[in-house]
């Protein structure tokens, strides 16, 4: 392998435990609040699910990411890292101000600012791009209505239980925190699968995109290697500037999202945890009523939504030109 690649897999790796610390808090955080779990059982528990997840539901989100959205045949691997360091770098600045913005946001911002100025506007694939951006911010429409449903039908039929329902809500979270769990293992680390084969493509070392198993093996792994360290900072963001968070609204929250994740991931659909997580919560929330929510903290992180692409764009764009200036 050539030195550029091996750079990309490095950065690749890198974006993608950092993925799992950054994207941890958004699948532990409601359980710890809801205390279902200690905080080192749920990164645990999530961690190892998190591994599985991209063997057991393919690899549709990858062929999404490394296929459909840029020519391949006028990439080079220049491109690919200016992608990866941008979207690395906005990962990290957002993490450390404790803000949980969207690694899949960063990932694809990161790809088009390093495509226009590498290559221009003609490598892009209008189509696929524009499936991938109906998706990111199609779905925390769809996560915060699919709460806010979910969690009256709970009430609904649980209107006449004792208050011994708890029991159910907190310790059901094993099922419902497994399930989200593999929901994020598959469709998160498959965007970075689908970096690195798209650059085994570019560099000529496969004929076709189609992602080799070890490809899947190291970027399962180092997402799990992620989660298991955890983002703390996010998870107090998560798990209580909201509202109070009780077993309920954890189970719901967990159901939710992992129905909302998994759906896309089988279709293909390249899709944000930290935004279908976050609106979760807000609609789970607001089934109770409105004034629930502290509708500040919501603002501050949908302003992060709208920012990241641009934002991780130009530092990619910026990177691409300082590697060309080295040259």
């Amino acid at each position: 392998m050539s030195p550029e690649l091996i750079l990309v897999i490095i950065l690749a790796i890198v974006f993608n435990f950092l993925n799992g610390i950054h994207d941890s808090s958004n699948i532990v955080a409601t359980m710890i609040a809801s205390r279902a779990f200690s905080p080192r059982s749920a990164l645990a528990l999530t961690a190892v699910a998190e591994s599985l997840g991209p063997f057991l539901f393919g690899v549709t989100v990858a062929k999404t990411i490394g296929d459909e959205v840029v020519q391949s045949n006028v990439l080079n691997l220049d491109v690919i890292i200016a992608c990866l360091v941008g979207a690395i770098a906005w990962n990290i600045f957002t993490w450390f101000l404790g803000i949980p913005s969207s690694s899949s946001h960063a990932l694809i911002g990161g790809m088009v600012g390093a495509v226009l100025a590498g290559v221009g506007f003609g490598a892009i694939k209008l189509y696929g791009l524009e499936k991938v951006l109906i998706a990111l911010f199609v779905s925390p429409l769809i996560g915060f209505t699919a709460g806010f449903v979910i969690t009256r039908l709970i009430y609904f039929f649980a209107r006449n239980a004792t208050p011994d329902v708890n029991w159910l809500f907190k310790n059901g979270q094993l099922v419902t925190a497994l399930g989200m769990a593999f929901s994020h293992g598959t469709n998160d680390a498959q965007k970075t699968m689908g970096i690195i084969t798209l650059s085994l493509v570019i560099g000529g070392y496969i004929p076709i995109f189609r992602v080799p198993f070890w490809v899947i093996g190291i970027c399962a792994a180092a997402m799990a290697l992620g989660t298991a360290l955890g983002g703390w900072r996010l998870i107090r963001t998560l798990g209580g500037k909201f509202y109070k968070i009780r077993p309920v609204h954890s189970f719901s929250t967990q159901l939710t999202s992992s129905i909302v994740i998994l759906t896309a991931s089988v279709l293909g659909l390249p899709v944000s945890t930290s935004q279908v997580v976050s609106s979760a919560i807000i609609g789970v929330g607001s089934s109770e009523r409105l004034g629930k929510v502290r509708w500040s903290v919501a603002q501050e992180i949908v302003m992060a939504w709208f920012i990241t692409i641009p934002a991780s764009a130009l530092f990619s764009a910026g990177i691409y030109w300082l590697i060309e200036v080295a040259k």
